[in-house]
């Protein structure tokens, strides 16, 4: 009898916040940081053909902008600081906001779509997961109307 130790093409929700946490908690990658006035910064730590995942930081008033994952599975662990998730759904002008703070996970599926951001006064730093490595991301803009795609950033190419 022959046993697959194939690993699966995609991983999901639940396993991409286990490897968040184990990698937030292995702490090999401080001297890695920094901190950029100008942007967000960030740094892909591992690549893969099942996953990827991406060291941010994140200065006082900077976030995302409203954005998914396109087909990606994703997750985030805080590792210093906080940051705040504001939740939204295309053609709504609803959204809900949630704290995530030092030592939190936060796991989506597909198509989540959200705007991270640190509200506070005090520098972030978070480690990220996508599942399968992200190829593109849709920006979405809160109108009059509603929450509104605006355009899409491709993997390579626009980040």
């Amino acid at each position: 009898m022959t046993v697959s130790l194939a690993l699966p093409a995609r991983l999901g929700p639940a396993r991409l916040g286990e490897l968040v946490r184990h990698v937030a908690e292995a702490r090999d990658w401080p001297s890695l940081v920094r901190f950029d006035a100008s942007r967000r910064w960030y740094r892909r730590l591992e690549l893969t053909n099942v996953h990827e995942v991406w060291l941010l930081t994140w200065l006082p008033g900077q976030h995302t902008g409203f954005h998914d994952h396109g087909e990606a599975a994703g997750a985030f662990a805080v590792v210093q600081g906080e940051l705040e998730e504001t939740l939204a759904r295309p053609g709504s002008r609803a959204v809900r906001c949630r704290a995530t703070g030092q030592g939190s996970v936060r796991t989506f599926g597909a198509r989540h779509l959200h705007d991270v951001s640190n509200v506070t006064s005090a520098a972030a730093v978070s480690v990220h997961a996508y599942s399968p490595p992200l190829t593109a991301m849709r920006r979405y803009q809160m109108e009059p109307s509603g929450l509104a795609l605006v355009g899409t950033d491709l993997a390579e190419q626009d980040w």
